[in-house]
């Protein structure tokens, strides 16, 4: 797939929840960037930090004192203006989500009003973004419907969510994400709750329109599947923290960290080298609490690898690879001995 100019530099963005039992930072220094055209996965367990971190571009975190957000968001809109979100104000960030940054969200069924009709809800971003008529609305409404692969688009504008089937609900939620022809889409988990032949038809869906039009992507998933099917580049979490990132051929089939390895074992495969193998490896533990994150490294006590070094201090973001990056203080040990 081919990428254009960056449209999104995203630089140590911290996000930190007030809690009775003191602050808790869910999101620790992410720095990213992503170009017009290019697919970003964001992978890691439930509690990593990934959603956290999608909802905190898109300001749709509760606001300060609940939440505090830190670091920069600079987006390059279509009018070739660079601004940084976290530093805009409510009526400029409202001009901007919905319109150049979209959302698509883990739930449809919880994210679509139950109240008002599918049209409608498609309708009043294009209105509000668009300052267009109503009808003109609901007539690209109709036309975002059929793009998505609903039959009968016209007379499911006076649906309710609850008239459609999952999948259709899903691709209503696509609808609306793209209704004003997004620079930048963050799917979160759009297929989690979706029967696996659904899933392929969405996941197809989405790579043509964005073949279509040239929006960059930001798809957030624990599917490792998903992502080595969809992504350019993938970016790994752990407790709030990126502990790898580069292209999604190096870190699919050369990763450096325990961690992105573990992941990888863990998942099912069909190939015959691993036919006869009774058991899937598994990550022991859970991921930590992040009001009592272990000292240095955060994944040392479910690390197999793990030496006293590794719990002394954080290790640093490094550089092992051209676009590939590892949060690991043996990474070059590991990688010797083909680990």
């Amino acid at each position: 797939m081919s990428t254009g100019d960056i449209v999104l530099e995203v630089e140590n963005l911290s996000v930190t929840f007030a809690t009775e039992s003191g602050p808790l930072q869910a999101v620790r220094d992410v720095s990213f960037t992503l170009r017009a055209g290019e697919t970003l996965a964001l992978v890691g367990e439930s509690g990593s930090g990934k959603s956290v971190t999608s909802l905190a571009i898109m300001r749709l975190t509760p606001p300060a004192p609940l939440v505090t957000l830190a670091g920069s968001v600079l987006f390059t809109g279509a009018d070739g203006e660079r601004r940084d979100l976290l530093a805009l104000d409510l009526d400029g960030m409202r001009a901007v989500r919905g319109n150049e940054i979209s959302m698509i969200f883990q739930e449809p069924m919880t994210s679509l009003n139950p109240v008002h009709r599918i049209g409608d809800q498609i309708a009043e971003a294009i209105t509000f973004h668009e300052r267009v008529s109503n009808r003109v609305a609901l007539a690209r409404a109709a036309e975002l419907l059929d793009k998505v692969g609903i039959p009968d688009a016209r007379r499911r504008l006076s649906a309710y969510p609850h008239h459609l089937s999952g999948g259709m609900r899903q691709r209503v939620m696509i609808a609306m994400a793209l209704a004003c022809n997004p620079r930048v889409l963050i799917a979160d988990e759009p297929t989690t709750a979706l029967d696996v032949t659904v899933q392929a038809q969405i996941l197809e869906l989405m790579k043509e329109l964005q073949q279509a039009t040239g929006m960059a992507v930001i798809f957030v998933t624990h599917n490792l599947g998903v992502v080595a099917e969809v992504a350019d580049r993938v970016m790994v979490m752990y407790a709030g923290a990126i502990v790898e990132k580069g292209g999604v051929v190096p870190v699919m089939t050369r990763p450096l960290m325990p961690y992105t390895q573990g992941l990888l074992h863990s998942v099912p495969r069909l190939d015959p080298e691993s036919l006869g193998r009774d058991t899937l490896e598994a990550i022991p533990g859970s991921v930590p609490d992040p009001l009592s994150l272990p000292p240095g490294c955060s994944f040392a006590p479910r690390c197999r690898h793990v030496r006293p070094a590794c719990e002394a201090a954080v290790p640093a973001l490094e550089a092992a690879d051209d676009g590939h990056d590892v949060r690991c203080r043996r990474w070059r040990k590991l990688a010797e001995a083909g680990a």
